[in-house]
């Protein structure tokens, strides 16, 4: 491995490079990547470098070696050259910290950079297809399926498809294993079953009272809770990746039989939907649309998955097969939306008012939901301080699945319902527009925050405690081997 030298922000986009080939690499070739941290430069930044190394001592499980330039203090004088890496065959893989904006938006795929102004580019699109294009509606509707065009029926099931299909269904039998993190299960199912739910209901009559279809429309986006971007947002934040994939899979199969009952619940009775024409929603319309455009997916996705790793390896799957396939989505996703915008042109250009007004609930819900949980975790954090169950990586997973939702669930019910050219199915498509790049921005809040705040016992990045090694048969520790830069 090349040696790491440099100014300090150099060092920290070099680290950051070490960091993001990890996204990228098996574990156990990792292991073989992973430099000790050395130093031999002057101490102009020592309190800045002590951080750093605390933070990636912690994170990477790298043991420190004692700095051979203190080691030979008192024989030899600390020499000019550049930092030695010598190779680290035992580390374990865990999250770094994203320090550099350039770095940080390197770890998305390029679709994932650039999917909000591709959602715009076919929003804008669709909308000069459905006014300038004469019939494009009645070709949508030539072939329906369960009162779904085709075409469009198609996008729904694709762009759900390879989400399905990341989920780790294996992973479940590890929840009775993992007896400590009952208590953020239980947290998980309260903020996103039972709150969540609650405050956008409060949030669509508050800024929609006037637009009872739009509010419809936001209430159902609401009700889907996260199971696909979540991952990328929690990797992206350094979150908990097993106790993420454990909540996929749990919110995951609790959609498929609440998200119908939770519909009527919400939108008819606390709603208001019983009596306002157009907004009632049928039970056995949901469970039906539910049952096709998540259940389907769900068995293709399982199918898949089981298949691939069991006819090839699980390095192949997610080194090889799952870059190739999961991009399908979003371009499910992107089709949907051309298709759905072409669709209604006419109708939107007509209201653009009531249009941008639902922008409003959205993006105050993200922020809410998001706020609270990480708020909540970070204060458990430091009131338990012993108990390291309280963690930034659970406050980070625990804030991205409140703080997000199921969008293409949301899109696929509301057609399925109300059909393509309504209020409702336009309000849920207005999901994946803010959704994305606010929840890009709360991705920097917490690396952000990461070291910013403190994290309890376990997350102090100024107690040298845990970074320091030590002596087993002196019991004293031995100097933190500093990452440094050379001042030039």
């Amino acid at each position: 491995m090349a040696a790491l030298g440099g100014d300090f922000d150099a060092l920290e986009e070099q680290i950051e490079d070490i960091a993001q080939s990890s996204l990228r690499t098996d574990e156990s070739m990792l292991r073989q990547k992973l430099p000790y941290i050395v130093c031999d430069a002057p101490t102009k930044r020592r309190r800045a470098n002590r951080r750093l190394t605390c933070i990636l001592l912690k994170d990477y499980n790298v043991p420190a070696l004692p700095c051979p330039n203190k080691i030979a203090m008192d024989n030899k004088p600390s020499t000019e050259g550049s930092l030695e890496t010598p190779q680290h065959p035992q580390g374990s893989l865990a999250p770094s910290t994203g320090v550099g904006f350039k770095a940080f938006a390197g770890q998305l795929s390029l679709l994932d950079r650039l999917l909000t102004p591709l959602i715009l580019l076919c929003m804008i699109v669709g909308v000069i297809i459905g006014e300038f294009v004469p019939n494009v509606q009645h070709a949508f509707d030539t072939v329906r399926f369960k009162s779904v065009s085709v075409p469009i029926a198609i996008g729904l099931i694709v762009m759900m498809w390879p989400i399905l299909t990341k989920v780790q269904y294996e992973s479940l039998h590890k929840l009775f294993k993992m007896r400590d993190l009952y208590i953020h299960i239980l947290l998980s199912l309260v903020l996103n079953w039972i709150i969540g739910p609650l405050i956008m209901l409060a949030l669509a009559w508050a800024t929609l009272p006037d637009l009872p279809t739009y509010r419809a429309g936001v209430i159902m986006v609401g009700l889907a809770r996260c199971i696909a971007m979540v991952m990328i947002w929690n990797q992206l934040a350094r979150g908990d990746s097993q106790y993420c994939a454990i909540l996929v899979v749990i919110n995951s199969v609790l959609q498929i039989v609440l998200y119908s009952p939770y519909s009527l619940l919400f939108v008819n009775i606390i709603g208001g939907g019983h009596s306002t024409q157009g907004i009632k929603v049928d039970y056995g319309d949901v469970a039906i649309s539910v049952l096709i455009y998540l259940g389907i997916p769900l068995a293709l996705g399982c199918l898949t998955r089981f298949l691939i790793l069991g006819l090839t390896s699980r390095d192949f799957f997610h080194n090889r097969f799952l870059p190739f396939f999961g991009p399908l989505a979003l371009l499910g996703l992107l089709y949907t939306i051309l298709v759905m915008f072409a669709y209604q042109g006419h109708h939107i250009l007509h209201n653009l008012g009531p249009v941008f007004r639902v922008f409003v609930p959205m993006v105050l819900y993200f922020c809410i939901m998001w706020t609270a949980a990480f708020v909540l975790v970070w204060q458990l954090s430091v009131r338990y301080s012993s108990n390291k169950a309280w963690r930034y990586d659970m406050a980070v997973v625990q804030a991205f699945t409140a703080g997000s939702n199921n969008f293409e669930l949301a899109i696929a019910v509301t057609i399925a319902v109300y059909g393509v050219g309504s209020d409702q199915a336009l309000a849920a498509t207005i999901g994946p527009l803010v959704e994305v790049p606010v929840l890009l921005a709360l991705t920097w809040v917490a690396l952000y925050l990461r070291t910013r705040l403190r994290w309890g016992q376990d997350e102090d990045a100024e107690s040298t405690a845990g970074c320091e090694p030590r002596d087993e048969k002196a019991d004293v520790p031995l100097p933190i081997c500093e990452v440094s830069c050379r001042n030039r």
